[in-house]
């Protein structure tokens, strides 16, 4: 069941998607536009940077507010319920991978032959390998993050939380160990919500530095194509999680028709 926080970035998230999907199909109506002037483009990407910047100042603000509320809301956005499982799948420390955006620019590239030119390529390959580097980075604190849960204090904490139900433990240590506890867990979401801070801005630099790179032209046929990836995964995600709960809720019938017989 979700949490009354859990349902508020929902609800958020599902509109902001839903604008997004908006913007890919202005997206995909000026890359076909001949008459289209490029100020009308840069207007057009301008909207779409602002739209994604939107979404991560209120990211932050729903993860700050779940960190200081004790943690417990926090960890939902490392498996987010407003996503499907096959988004989640997909998920790079709560959103997309940056290296992401390098490869649909491959895939232009591909389709189009000339999309980007030599000389835009090599700059776009030299972005590509400080952001793996940033990548990586973030990567490595995402590691000690997850090894620090086995660190001496949170075993100890485990293993006291653990004798909880032996009759030694009286009510106040264990009134004691829960305080312990939360606060443990907070300072684990505090870590977590830096280094998904640390993610979101790699993902920022990214778009910005692959726009700088490019042309309003190229820039809407970029964004289009990025845009279309992930409001066709959500789609895909979706559809894929109501057949597995309609199945789920048949066999459920089923077996509760075989019973009564």
């Amino acid at each position: 069941m979700r949490t009354q926080a859990e349902e508020k970035f929902s609800d958020y998230f599902e509109k902001w998607v839903c604008r997004l999907e908006e913007y890919c199909h202005q997206l995909h109506s000026a890359s076909r536009e001949t008459s289209i002037t490029e100020q009308e483009l840069r207007a057009l990407v301008s909207k779409l940077t602002a739209h994604h910047k939107e979404y991560y100042t209120a990211k932050w603000a729903a993860a700050a507010a779940a960190v200081g509320g004790g943690g417990d809301d926090f960890f939902a956005f490392f498996s987010p319920p407003w996503s499907s499982p096959l988004e989640n799948a997909y998920s790079w420390l709560t959103g997309w991978k940056p290296s992401t955006a390098f490869r649909v620019l491959e895939a232009l590239r591909a389709q189009g032959g000339t999309f980007v030119a030599e000389d835009q390529m090599k700059r776009l390959e030299q972005l590509r390998a400080k952001i793996r580097l940033e990548e990586e980075r973030v990567e490595r604190v995402m590691e000690r993050q997850q090894v620090g849960v086995a660190e001496r204090r949170m075993v100890e904490l485990a293993r006291l939380a653990g004798r909880r139900g032996e009759a030694a433990v009286t009510a106040a240590a264990g009134g004691q160990v829960d305080v312990l506890v939360d606060a443990a867990i907070k300072g684990l979401a505090t870590g977590l919500e830096r280094i998904m801070k640390a993610a979101d801005c790699v993902r920022l630099k990214t778009l910005k530095g692959v726009l700088d790179e490019l042309s309003p032209a190229q820039s809407v046929e970029f964004l289009a194509a990025i845009s279309a990836l992930q409001v066709q995964l959500r789609r895909w995600g979706k559809r894929r999680q109501s057949q597995v709960e309609h199945r789920s809720r048949e066999t459920a019938s089923s077996s509760r028709k075989r019973r009564a017989l």
